[in-house]
C-alpha cells in the first residue's frame, strides 16, 4: 500500500476547523484533524510542504513518517508544523486500522475500559445562568462539569483581581447548585500571574475542584513549581504544548496532576501515546484537550480507551449534533460518555463534497482580549 494523495480542507462553522484526507492506491482513505486555532491556513501550508515526502510511502510506517515530517526540514517542527503532523498522523492511523479491519484502540493495546466519562462546558453571563446550565447538563447524564473564569464588560476585558473574585463566587454557587457528587473543573485559560493564580487556587480548596486548568502561561513551566507546592488543588496543564519535550519538566518534576495533551497539536496519536506512557510512570492522569471537531473527538476516544491512566475527556460538542452532513458517521455517545467504536479505523466518515458549503472564516476574527487599561492579555 502506498500514499497517493493528500488534501487539506479548511472548514468554517462557528469557528474554523482543519481536516486532511490521505488517500492510498488501495482505495483506503484516512482522515485527520489539526488543532492550531485561527492558524489553519498556515497548517494547511505545512501539510502541502510535506506531501512530497509522504507520497509513495507505506502508511503503516507511522513512527518513521512522524520522524520524517518532524525533522526533515532541518529545523524541528513548531506548533503549526506539529498541528499539521498531528492531522497527518491521525489519518495514517485511520488507514492502518482500516486495513487491518479493527478500531484504532485495538492497535494501541486494546480496551482498558468500557466507556469514557466526558465533561462539557457550562456557560452563562451571570452566576445564576451558569448554575442553571450546569444543572441541565447534569440532568443529561454528565458527572463532570467544566466552567471558566470570566472577564467583565463586553466579554473581552479581563482584569485578574475582579475576575478571580467572580470566579470563586461562580465556583461556590456551582458546588451548591450541583451538590458534592458532581466533579467540577475550572479553566483559567492562562490568564493569571503566579501570585493571583495561587490566591485563586487556595480560595477554591473548600469546594474541591477536580482540577484547575492552565492558571499560568505555558511558556515557563518553572512557574508551576511554587504553585504546585503551595496550592492544595489538582492542576491540569498542557493543551498548548506541541511535543513530548515541552511536557518534560512538568512530568519529570511532578509539577501538575493532569496532562492536557491535545492529540491534534502534540503530533497525533503517535506522540500522544508516548506522553501517555510517561504520564503513567508519574501517576499523572490524562484529560485530553478537545475543542475541535469529530476527528479530534474520535482520536481522543481511542487513546482514552487504550490508556490505563485516563482521567476525564473534554467534550464541548456532542457527536452527531454538529457537522453531521460533513461527518455522517461519528463515534457513539450516551449520557455523558463516549463509547467504543466498532467500525475499523477512527470510526468516522468524511463527506468531502460537502466541504464547499463551509468556507473558512477570516483568521483575523480570533478573539482579542485586554485589561481594563487597554493592554493585551490572553483570552
Amino acid at each position: 500500500m502506498k500514499i497517493t494523495r493528500i488534501t487539506p480542507y479548511l472548514i468554517g462553522a462557528e469557528r474554523n476547523f482543519l481536516f486532511v484526507v490521505v488517500e492510498t492506491d488501495t482505495g483506503l482513505r484516512g482522515v485527520g484533524e489539526g488543532g492550531i486555532t485561527w492558524r489553519e491556513e498556515s497548517t494547511a501550508g505545512f501539510i502541502r510542504a510535506v506531501e512530497p515526502l509522504l507520497k509513495g510511502q507505506d502508511p503503516f510506517r507511522t513512527e518513521h513518517l512522524w520522524q520524517v515530517m518532524f525533522r526533515s526540514g532541518f529545523f524541528p517542527a513548531g506548533r503549526v508544523g506539529c498541528a499539521a503532523i498531528s492531522a497527518l498522523d491521525i489519518a495514517l492511523w485511520d488507514i492502518k486500522a482500516q486495513a487491518l479491519g479493527v478500531p484504532i484502540y485495538q492497535l494501541l493495546g486494546g480496551l482498558t475500559r468500557d466507556k469514557v466519562a466526558c465533561y462539557p462546558h457550562a456557560r452563562g453571563n451571570f452566576t445564576e445562568e451558569l448554575v442553571a446550565a450546569a444543572q441541565k447538563l447534569v440532568a443529561e447524564g454528565f458527572r463532570f462539569i467544566r466552567t471558566e473564569i470570566r472577564g467583565g464588560g463586553d466579554g473581552s476585558v479581563f482584569d485578574p483581581r475582579p475576575a478571580l473574585r467572580q470566579g470563586v463566587a461562580d465556583f461556590a454557587a456551582l458546588r451548591e447548585g450541583v451538590g458534592p457528587d458532581i466533579e467540577l473543573l475550572v479553566d483559567v485559560h492562562t490568564r493569571l500571574e503566579p501570585a493571583d493564580a495561587l490566591l485563586f487556587c487556595r480560595q477554591l480548596e473548600p469546594y474541591q475542584p477536580y482540577f484547575v486548568e492552565d492558571p499560568l502561561r505555558c511558556e515557563n513551566p518553572q512557574m508551576y513549581r511554587k504553585l504546585s507546592q503551595q496550592a492544595n488543588v489538582p492542576l491540569a496543564v498542557g493543551e498548548q504544548y506541541a511535543t513530548k519535550w515541552e511536557f518534560r519538566q512538568l512530568l519529570e518534576e511532578d509539577l501538575v496532576d493532569f496532562a492536557r495533551i491535545d492529540v491534534c497539536i502534540v503530533g497525533g496519536i503517535t506522540e500522544t501515546m508516548k506522553i501517555a506512557g510517561w504520564c503513567e510512570t508519574h501517576g499523572m492522569r490524562l484529560a485530553l484537550h478537545n475543542p475541535l471537531g469529530p476527528v479530534s473527538t474520535a482520536a481522543c476516544l481511542h487513546v482514552d480507551l487504550a490508556s490505563s491512566c485516563f482521567g476525564v475527556q473534554e467534550l464541548p460538542r456532542i457527536p452527531g449534533r454538529y457537522l453531521q452532513d460533513l461527518f455522517p458517521v461519528q463515534v457513539p455517545y450516551e449520557a455523558g460518555h463516549l463509547l467504543p467504536p466498532t467500525r475499523p479505523g477512527l470510526g468516522v466518515t468524511f463527506d468531502e463534497a460537502k466541504a464547499k458549503d463551509y468556507p473558512p472564516l477570516p483568521e483575523g476574527r480570533c478573539p482579542i482580549w485586554s485589561r481594563a487599561d487597554g493592554s493585551f492579555t490572553n483570552w
